[in-house]
């Protein structure tokens, strides 16, 4: 008997140690059974603290750390050490009156943010590539970044920039930026959140009211379908035709990557609807980082939908700051493609994602290029629809340079579908894969309904009884159950 007791209690607390302990290996996500189990013990004190600004903070803080301390060990302290500089410095440029001095705060803080992004993330990529230039044997460090570590940099910058032009006064206390920066929803893949949007919030009396929280409930469980069901259960056929494109058909080859596309959207989308969800239910607004994109009829306008948070954070941090388009035509088009290729490098260290920042940034030019002859062209159903064709050929097209694992493949892939694609593979590809046909179809159906539908869904789903709600929540569990994988699949942006 005692023995027994002995090792129940050694198994208890070998439990506590392994749950306190990091796991990198198995972060805390929002497709997490963990993280669930977590945030449901987390929110009744949460709605205890709400009225309670410092001891509320406080609580948020320590679970954010306890979040990315689970998924990338003592790196968490990194996040403490460069916050706490970059708030002494924004204070400092607020305080100070002589604009050398602010500026080269600001500097600091940029530098200094930026430096630690390019060792954890860049330091492999630009040192392997040296040595491919010279001939070298190099053998990668082994460097693993911290989960978040692009998207909370941005946020970061951001704010230091803010309050250099005035645009954004400091935090009085180091809590609130820390609240800001560390907030858990938004860390680990956006949305990147301004500081000028966010912090206001944090002084808000009213409560958190029904349609916060089940507005906030619903864009979870959409998230949820989004990214473990239709997402997830995609991927499978990509994945497969990815490594090794060789052994398909073009055919084949251009469903994958017509997979990927949906696939992509519908992992970070779902992502982002989680997050902005998981804000709402605690009372913030984090805005909106996708706005149907693939129903865009030209690029430029599908980077005014696609991870808008991200788009609008290089068009004000990268682009305006460059110049713009307030000297001349030619100056425009280096500064798109410079914000690009910034773009594109901040996905990941890789020549792929260059090359795909590359060609979006010199896509984006040939469309301004172009703007007087197109504006010509009449709008008919016709011209709408080769225009949004042509565009989301081209941006699924790109998306391959994501999905490969290296820029060869990608190109090897596409030109497969050009020289080696028949449609007498269609058939039997219904046949074998009905259940990724069907998927396809409801999510390009979904996604091209009206603007308004999706909003009209959501206000519905609020006003609801509440058995209905309880009701749609127990589909979306064996909806997850039923096409869940073995183990818990990764969100794509979350390496990013």
């Amino acid at each position: 008997m005692n023995n027994e007791l002995s090792f129940d209690f050694a198994t208890l607390w070998s439990n506590i140690v392994s749950f306190l302990s990091p796991a990198p290996s198995q972060p805390l996500m929002f497709n997490s059974g963990l993280f669930w189990v977590l945030f449901i013990i987390f929110l009744p004190i949460y709605a205890m603290l709400r009225g309670k600004r410092v001891k509320m903070m406080l609580f948020v803080v320590f679970f954010s750390l306890f979040f990315f301390f689970r998924s990338s060990g003592w790196y968490f302290l990194l996040l403490v050490a460069t916050s706490f500089i970059d708030w002494h410095l924004a204070r400092r440029i607020a305080t100070c009156n002589v604009r050398s001095v602010r500026k080269w705060c600001m500097s600091i803080s940029i530098v200094g943010s930026v430096g630690i992004l390019f060792v954890f993330k860049y330091t492999n990529f630009f040192l392997l590539t040296w040595h491919d230039v010279v001939g070298g044997n190099f053998q990668p460090w082994d460097i693993i970044a911290p989960i978040g570590l692009s998207f909370y940099t941005f946020r970061t910058v951001s704010y230091v920039v803010d309050v250099y032009k005035e645009k954004l006064k400091p935090t009085e206390s180091y809590l609130e930026y820390l609240f800001f920066l560390s907030f858990f929803p938004c860390l680990v893949a956006g949305p990147i959140v301004r500081a000028r949007d966010f912090l206001p919030q944090i002084h808000r009396i009213t409560p958190v009211d029904r349609n916060e929280i089940y507005g906030g409930l619903w864009l979870v469980m959409l998230g949820v379908v989004k990214k473990a069901v239709i997402a997830d259960y995609i991927a499978q056929y990509a994945v497969i035709v990815f490594g090794n494109p060789a052994g398909y058909s073009g055919f084949e080859e251009l469903m994958a990557v017509w997979g990927y596309t949906m696939q992509i959207y519908c992992d970070f989308s779902g992502y982002s609807d989680m997050a902005i969800g998981l804000g709402s239910i605690m009372g913030f607004n984090l805005g909106v980082n996708f706005d149907l994109p693939y129903q865009s009829r030209n690029i430029t306008e599908f980077w005014r939908r696609w991870h808008m948070s991200l788009s609008f954070w290089l068009r004000d941090y990268v682009y305006i700051p460059l110049g713009g388009n307030r000297k001349g035509k030619v100056r425009q088009y280096v500064n798109l493609m410079i914000t690009m290729l910034v773009g594109g490098l901040w996905h990941g260290a890789a020549m792929r994602f260059v090359l795909w920042g590359a060609l979006h940034g010199l896509s984006l030019c040939v469309h301004k290029l172009c703007m007087p002859w197109l504006k010509k062209i009449p709008d008919n159903p016709f011209t709408i629809f080769i225009s949004w064709l042509f565009t989301f050929t081209m941006v699924s097209a790109l998306w391959t340079f994501f999905a490969a694992d290296d820029a060869g493949t990608a190109l090897n892939i596409l030109g497969g579908i050009v020289t080696n694609f028949d449609l007498a593979y269609l058939p039997p590809f219904i046949l074998a894969r009905q259940t990724w046909c069907i998927l396809m179809v409801i999510i390009f159906g979904v996604h091209f309904l009206p603007r308004s539908f999706g909003e009209k869904v959501k206000h519905w789903f609020i006003g609801s009884h509440w058995f209905v709600k309880f009701c749609l929540f127990m589909v979306v569990v064996q909806l997850v159950i039923s096409f869940a994988s073995a183990d818990v699949q990764p969100f794509i942006y979350a390496q990013f």
